[in-house]
């Protein structure tokens, strides 16, 4: 079965396998047919009920032969059906209209490259893919034009492997070394010109050099010395702590030591594991800005964004990194700003901006330490861990307007006696507009228990104004959107922990019940907008959110 988990029925069969059997006769009047989307495969046609909940529509994809998936993630129209008990005709289902199913890339194969004179490439490839696929890998790790690669023969014993076969095919009994005569590989050079990095990559050909301009308007690479992996720095005077120098220092040796990164089976971008110098742990998770959902380089078979939003609402491609970073920055130390290597209250993994350039192309991306844990809460539910834990995340979720926050992305680990959650995936945190915010803490019990002494200390210390301004030390000048997202949730925040609020009331605010059906905060925001007049100040009219911000509170009491 390739990683894909798509099963090999004919086309006729897997139509019928995803129709009801209600459906077989007379068709009821609110039915409709939607392709299902999966990589690598036909769109299969699927017949649902515009009534039926996303929540049927997922069970029947995943009783369906070959789709051996559990955590499936759908995508319509550049946005994920997120919420289960929601009807489809809330998210604007029709007829005709594809649907992408994200599945879980689990079956990985370790591929070996061995030249005539003994060089040496690995790549970890998904089983799913084919021997084409593979020559593409080489030629961006040798720097050869994949059209230089045609006439080279990949063999396999005494088979000359062809472009159509798949990965999984060959590789039945587990890693292969293919033999392959290839020439000798570009060289990659680093010069500075006027404070700013340039990558060239040069062919033996000399075909005509690639430059890549790392500046990024004015974003300067803390380390020049062409290691594969730099730190982006748009300030000089930004200080990066010990935990995030020993993170790229690690992830470099690795490098150097030839382990590639690991591509991660979860997600619905390109994440991928970067080894020790040892080849044996992770240390880090980097994802690109070009891989992101709906990016050009999605490598989940994505459709690309057509106006440049993001897979939530509120959100842009190609930012996700900025948002990862921004929630470690944002994740002060109980004791003060984050200024210093103190672990934040709500425990986000040290983060930062990087550069990497890697078979023989660069990429910006996040890079976030990564932390051994015993799984996800999607693996064991909530009810074994404490209020304490689940609420200094409801404190980061609520203050950063959260459009992503599921059990998946909360991780298990074994501290001592107990468990502690650690949250990571923030690249859709701090959207324009809150039509998106998702909690799945909301719905456990430790949400209704009231805030502790020390976290209504905490919120008390919060100040959105010193944020925005810590952001664009940092680099990411907020959108006025943004910074109002982060204006307004932290008010709420602060003044509904003041009042003895529960997260789930505050969280609930925040939340639409519905698709279709606002949230107490989006009505609260058009009413101001309504109240003021249209050149007001953002300081009079976030004067106005307050002041009825006060009256709903107070209704709650």
């Amino acid at each position: 079965m390739s990683a894909a988990g798509v099963a090999t029925l004919s086309p006729l069969k897997d139509q019928l396998a995803l129709v009801p059997p209600c459906l077989f006769g007379a068709q009821p009047l609110d039915s409709i047919l939607i392709f299902l989307a999966v990589p690598g495969k036909p769109l299969l046609p699927m017949r649902v009920l515009d009534s039926e909940s996303v929540a049927s529509v997922k069970l029947r994809i995943q009783r369906f032969k070959g789709f051996v998936v559990t955590k499936q993630r759908l995508v319509f129209g550049g946005h994920e059906l997120t919420r289960n008990s929601s009807r489809v005709r809330d998210y604007g289902l029709a007829d005709g209209n594809v649907v992408h199913l994200v599945v879980r890339l689990a079956d990985l194969r370790a591929i070996t490259i061995e030249t005539a004179n003994g060089k040496k490439f690995k790549f970890q490839v998904d089983s799913g893919r084919n021997v084409g696929y593979l020559k593409n890998k080489i030629a961006a790790e040798t720097g050869e034009e994949i059209e230089s690669l045609k006439d080279q023969r990949l063999v396999l014993g005494d088979e000359e492997l062809e472009d159509h076969q798949l990965i999984t095919d060959i590789a039945k009994k587990g890693d292969v070394v293919i033999h392959m005569f290839i020439r000798e590989p570009a060289k990659v050079r680093t010069k500075t010109i006027d404070k700013e990095t340039v990558v060239t990559v040069v062919t033996p050909e000399d075909k005509g050099n690639i430059h890549i301009d790392a500046a990024l308007n004015n974003i300067e690479l803390a380390n020049r010395g062409g290691a594969p992996v730099e730190l982006i720095a748009v300030n000089r005077n930004v200080q990066f702590s010990p935990a995030i120098t020993d993170m790229i220092g690690t992830t470099i040796a690795g490098l150097e030591n030839g382990h590639l990164p690991v591509m991660s089976a979860e997600g619905s971008g390109g994440v991928y594991f970067m080894k020790d110098q040892s080849g044996e742990s992770n240390i880090a998770v980097f994802k690109p800005i070009d891989e992101e959902p709906m990016a050009e380089n999605n490598p989940r078979g994505l459709p690309l964004s057509v106006d440049g939003e993001g897979l939530k609402r509120g959100t842009r491609v190609g930012e996700g990194a900025l948002r990862e970073v921004a929630a470690y920055l944002l994740d002060h130390p109980i004791d003060g700003c984050r200024s210093h290597d103190g672990t934040g209250f709500s425990g986000v993994p040290p983060t930062a901006l990087v550069c990497s350039f890697q078979m023989g192309e660069l990429k910006i991306g996040s890079l976030q330490m990564f932390v051994e844990n015993q799984g996800s809460c999607e693996d064991m539910g909530p009810h074994a861990f404490s209020v304490k834990e689940v609420q200094k995340i409801a404190v980061l979720d609520i203050r950063l307007a959260n459009a992503d926050r599921h059990a998946g992305n909360i991780l298990v680990c074994q501290d001592g006696d107990h468990m502690q959650l650690v949250p990571i995936d923030h690249g859709y945190c701090l959207p324009e507009k809150f039509e998106d915010c998702t909690f799945e803490w909301l719905y456990w019990r430790q949400a209704r228990e009231p805030f502790s002494t020390e976290t209504l200390a905490y919120i008390k210390s919060l100040d959105a104004s010193k944020d925005i301004a810590l952001l664009k030390f940092h680099g990411w000048e907020l959108s006025s959107q943004c910074a109002r997202v982060l204006q307004v949730s932290t008010m709420l925040l602060k003044k509904g922990a003041e009042r003895g609020l529960t997260p789930y009331d505050i969280g609930s605010i925040l939340c639409r019940e519905t698709v279709n059906k606002e949230s107490e905060i989006e009505a609260l925001i058009e009413e101001a907008e309504d109240s003021v007049l249209p050149e007001t100040s953002e300081e009079t009219f976030l004067e106005t959110v307050s002041e009825i911000m006060d009256r709903l509170l107070d209704n709650m009491l």
